[in-house]
């Protein structure tokens, strides 16, 4: 007597996957989802009862609804060889209707009577994860070599290139416009002190001429005549010497401010 087509809709169908590192629980779900008008019993065995984990194992699947399983994988040392040995198996039969106890009918059901689904344990290690990301790269990295003749180099510089463009076009603008500024300012700056020297000089020159003008006027023969003392005094021999020292006065004032502001 051939056993009846399973009915449960199960996902995943084939495999349960579960992801390391292994040395601590790592959890994988199952679901059970009943298409049918009748109410289906389930129930979850294993191979290795002892390193599993599920909740719930065995229960009732109501019509037209469904049911979460947790496979919780219990922390061990990875042997590879022991990667692809593990084996769930799902048990299931139709629930008759009426008042009836679950697990006196797993009592009395009969092998044949039962629907089967088995489903294989798969590890998957972090190593193998790096590894296959690897592979991928390395054969994408291949496939654009054969087809363009590009090599894996020129392709970073091209990308590291266009990355890096407009931000080092930005710096060297930059950098132009600085070096221009300080330029300009101390061409200003050099300007500026040529010009405080030349009235420095100017002020030199002012004050020899003022301490001519007076060795002059103190031994011309004129400064010896004895003069009137009601006669007025002359007005060209006073008011010479006067603007001469106002105006060195004045350009050393305005001398000393330039360079103060300048230096």
């Amino acid at each position: 007597m051939s056993k009846p087509e399973n009915v449960l809709i199960i996902d995943p169908a084939q495999e349960l996957k579960f992801r390391g590192p292994f040395t601590q629980p790592v959890t994988s779900h199952m679901s059970l989802k009943n298409p049918t008008d009748k109410k289906i019993a389930f129930k979850i065995k294993t191979t290795a009862p002892k390193k599993y984990c599920v909740r719930p194992n065995c229960g009732v699947v109501d019509a037209k609804s469904s049911v979460e399983i947790a496979i919780c994988l219990q922390p061990f040392v990875f042997d590879p060889n022991e990667k692809n040995k593990h084996k769930f198996m799902v048990q299931s039969m139709v629930v008759p209707e009426g008042d009836i106890n679950v697990e006196q009918l797993w009592k009395d059901v009969s092998p044949e009577q039962l629907m089967d689904a088995k489903l294989r344990c798969t590890f998957e290690t972090p190593n193998e994860k790096v590894n296959e990301k690897s592979n991928v790269s390395q054969l994408t990295t291949q496939m654009l070599k054969s087809e363009t003749g590009t090599t894996e180099s020129q392709i970073q510089t091209a990308v590291g290139s266009s990355a890096i463009d407009p931000v080092s076009k930005s710096i060297e603008v930059d950098f132009v416009r600085a070096t221009t500024e300080v330029r300009d300012l101390r061409e200003e700056n050099s300007k500026m002190h040529q010009e405080n020297l030349e009235l420095k000089e100017q002020l030199i020159r002012l004050k020899a001429m003022l301490e001519n003008q007076k060795d002059i006027s103190s031994t011309s023969p004129s400064a010896k005549i004895i003069s009137n003392p009601y006669s007025p005094p002359q007005l060209g021999q006073q008011q010479m010497p006067i603007i001469w020292v106002i105006a060195a006065v004045a350009m050393a004032i305005f001398g000393l401010i330039l360079g103060k502001f300048v230096l």
